[in-house]
């Protein structure tokens, strides 16, 4: 089968579409035919050597892929061969043209549920579910600042916080950014290029500030945001796609706020079970029409480096999706 493989540390461009061996699987997973794959930044971390799992070269990076069961082991329960699914992987591997892995990180998908779709589905929905409600506590009716609010996980963002009866307040970097936010039901919008964030939110709030703010960026606008919560605000640190910031203890004490880190990863290795139930009401969620996922570029597996890239310079809105040739 063919897949893509990394074989030393680097930027994307390392990567190579190669011919592999197929998966063999053990009594407790599923094997899984890919018809497509989500491509995510910390798939640049991972090839880099940056990111908190390091497989043993060569490994084929992806951390979500949406596909058809082949076959089930003798030990998996309430799953079957040609069943439409999606899957979280815990190392990567799913810019493959097959994959092989636990069941407990398989969901199925419902029949509306193309494998496009799917497959930018479980990473950045999973991402900020996981953030606005285990990590932020965010409730109905509080006001929630979502930074990055075009890009692959922030857009999620602005959709879950809509979802969870919150204000949503969308910012990025340029007019048609905040465009497409809008159009995925945020309340207001901020350009950070053109306005002072905190004064911007401020002035949105009628002084009261945010109460929960979404960081997948870091970097300069983190001071910003921290000064946009009010008193007991909560900033989630989601990404450093902006570079990884200082945080001033001192302000977080005088205003009661809270800066936490929230992780995908740590659900992944020691929560599958709550990650499992996260997608399922996702989907529920997807099925009532609450979430549309947006999907900017769809490329060949052949063309994975590309693809990578379109997110490493941030020159795509919502998802970038690679398909393998299925045959």
């Amino acid at each position: 089968m063919k897949a893509i493989c990394c074989r030393e540390w680097g930027a994307p461009d390392v990567l190579r579409l190669e011919d592999v061996e197929s998966p063999s699987f053990k009594p407790h997973q599923v094997r899984i035919r890919v018809h497509a794959a989500g491509v995510n930044f910390a798939d640049s971390l991972m090839v880099g050597g940056t990111y908190q799992v390091k497989p043993p070269f060569p490994f084929t990076p992806g951390l979500e892929a949406a596909g058809e069961i082949i076959e089930a082991g003798s030990a998996v329960d309430g799953l079957r061969a040609g069943q439409r699914v999606l899957a979280v992987l815990r190392n990567g591997g799913g810019y493959a043209e097959e994959i092989a892995l636990d069941a407990a990180t398989v969901v199925p998908i419902p029949d509306r549920m193309d494998f496009v779709t799917a497959a930018a589905f479980p990473v950045t929905y999973g991402t900020s579910h996981f953030a606005l409600t285990h990590r932020g506590q965010l409730k109905s009716g509080e006001t929630v600042l979502v930074l990055g609010a075009a890009g692959g996980v922030g857009l999620t963002a602005v959709e879950i916080g809509k979802a969870m009866g919150a204000r949503v307040i969308a910012a990025a970097s340029t007019a048609e950014k905040l465009a497409v936010a809008r159009e995925r039901g945020a309340d207001d919008l901020v350009n950070y290029s053109t306005e002072k964030l905190t004064e911007r939110v401020m002035a949105l709030t009628d002084g009261k500030g945010a109460d929960v703010c979404f960081d997948p960026i870091g970097g300069d606008l983190f001071d910003a945001a921290l000064s946009a919560l009010g008193w007991g605000g909560r900033i989630l640190l989601v990404g450093f796609v902006g570079g990884v910031q200082q945080i001033p203890a001192n302000r977080l004490l005088v205003k009661h706020r809270a800066a936490l880190g929230s992780s995908l990863r740590y659900f992944r290795f020691h929560a599958p079970d709550k990650l499992r139930h996260s997608v399922e009401e996702l989907v529920r969620w997807y099925g009532e029409g609450k979430l549309r996922p947006l999907v900017s570029h769809r490329l060949p597996l052949a063309r994975t480096v590309e693809a990578i890239r379109l997110l490493t310079d941030r020159k795509a809105h919502g998802k970038v999706v690679v398909v393998p040739e299925v045959r």
